[in-house]
């Protein structure tokens, strides 16, 4: 996983709220368990008229905002089902970091175990984000060690509160499978050990 330490990048604004995951990503994209590729169909029913063609109404789909990085959006962002395909979708366009007053919260731990920040701001803070992002084409910059969000014209910072663990990871690259590799000298030294004591557990193992 891609640490996240400092990111700097347009953000879109997006003053929807209660945006489920299916809205993120629907259904019909669930077959793949690739991690790859789902950007293209990120918010396909807002994105894509019944044509097919780009909606241009769409905020993803206006100039700068075609290669946001940062998203900033309504309340309970991520409702509905757990599909970890949503922020899949989410970083695979180019997301680092979603700014909201709120998130459903499995998905709000999907996002760190993905290298995604989910930030949560004051309702006042994030209507101030958005209407910034809508005027200008500075630059925004979220520092995940600082825990802050500076504003585009850099006079002024939003803090924001992150777990200690869950930062931990996300500056240093761990999903699930890092943090369990971390202690690979200990998974090796107990099978040592086990295959020593029990080696018929092992038989026909490869």
């Amino acid at each position: 996983m891609e640490p996240f330490t400092k990111l700097e990048g347009t953000a879109a604004p997006l003053p929807i709220v209660n945006v489920d995951t299916d809205k993120i990503i629907p259904a019909k994209w669930l077959k793949t368990i690739k991690r790859t590729g789902l950007g293209v169909a990120l918010f396909e029913t807002l994105r894509y008229r019944e044509d097919g063609s780009e909606n241009p109404d769409f905020v993803l789909n206006q100039g700068r905002f075609r290669h946001a990085s940062i998203l900033i959006t309504g309340e309970n962002f991520g409702c509905g089902s757990s599909r970890e395909h949503a922020p899949w979708a989410l970083l695979d366009f180019g997301i680092r970091c979603v700014i909201a007053p709120s998130f459903a919260d499995i998905f709000y731990n999907n996002c760190f175990k993905n290298g995604i920040l989910p930030v949560v701001l004051p309702k006042e803070q994030v209507l101030i984000l958005m209407r910034e992002a809508a005027e200008t084409d500075r630059p925004f910059t979220v520092d995940l060690e600082k825990q802050e969000v500076i504003r585009p014209t850099g006079n002024e910072v939003f803090t924001f509160e992150t777990d200690p663990w869950r930062k931990h990871c996300l500056l240093n690259g761990l999903d699930d499978v890092g943090i369990t590799m971390k202690r690979r000298a200990r998974i090796d030294e107990f099978e040592g050990r086990q295959k020593a004591q029990a080696p018929w557990l092992y038989r026909g193992a490869a």
